[in-house]
């Protein structure tokens, strides 16, 4: 799961704010999560319909190949709940998932309550990635990589 790319400031913005795009450091960033990801594979590249999240994973979803498919389940304000969406699809193995901070937070949380992780870890930047290991339907590991 990806947090997304660094964006332009929300207080600077006037438009719709799911209109908001990444900034110049955020395409840096963006360009760079390619490279994290080139040894691992990916199936399917899901984000937030936001602009934001998914110019952060169009470029991995283009050098597979892929599309970005777009979810609401992913949306700012759905919490955990819209990734459990996900984690319960049986379907879908090695896929990318990019969201928002308060999703991250509230993974972090919940990996933390379920004992995955042994403390919670306010670890969750913009453009940095949580790997997620989940067997039927339950985080069972979790790693943190930083963003690029």
């Amino acid at each position: 799961m990806v947090r997304h790319a660094k964006a332009g400031s929300r207080g600077d913005w006037t438009g719709d704010d799911r209109k908001r795009p990444i900034s110049p450091k955020g395409e840096r960033q963006a360009a760079r999560i390619v490279e994290q990801f080139q040894k691992v594979a990916v199936t399917a590249v899901y984000s937030s319909p936001y602009l934001r999240c998914v110019q952060t994973v169009e470029p991995l979803a283009k050098s597979r190949k892929l599309e970005v498919q777009q979810s609401a389940d992913l949306a700012e304000g759905r919490g955990v709940t819209g990734l459990y969406v996900f984690f319960n699809n049986a379907d879908l193995d090695d896929v990318v998932l990019c969201t928002h901070g308060d999703i991250v937070w509230e993974l972090v949380e919940d990996l933390a309550n379920r004992r995955v992780l042994p403390a919670f870890r306010e670890q969750f930047e913009k453009g940095s990635t949580w790997v997620v290991d989940v067997e039927e339907g339950t985080p069972v590991s979790a790693r943190y990589i930083a963003a690029p």
